[in-house]
């Protein structure tokens, strides 16, 4: 089960991900991301400190939104994950196709 919160900070929507990400929590995230797009955010900032675990349903919706992002000059960034939801992310080699930075500091950074 997941927790999703949004908040604008910084000119960024900032989604904080809690719990987990499973086949039928994903759509949550799909909805939350399109949200966010739909409201013109061209950064996006992805919390993934309190996510404990992400599917690999969950892990597709982030991958649906990569050529949008680039058509459309939107930033988004994960940041502080967990190493178990980091390696999900490296053993798949999404940490090369998607931006992650270790903390929100970092992750502003990436996405200014």
């Amino acid at each position: 089960m997941i927790h999703i919160k949004r908040m604008q900070e910084d000119g960024a929507d900032v989604i904080a991900l809690i719990g987990e990400i499973d086949a039928s929590s994903s759509i949550e995230l799909d909805l939350a991301i399109a949200k966010s797009v739909g409201e013109g955010f061209t950064k996006i900032l992805v919390d993934c400190g309190a996510l404990e675990y992400i599917s690999s349903a969950g892990l597709g919706v982030f991958m649906s939104y990569i050529e949008e992002f680039k058509d459309r000059d939107i930033r988004m960034v994960l940041y502080g994950m967990s190493e178990r939801v980091a390696n999900t992310f490296s053993i798949l080699g999404l940490n090369e196709l998607l931006q992650i930075g270790k903390d929100k500091v970092e992750a502003k950074q990436m996405v200014a």
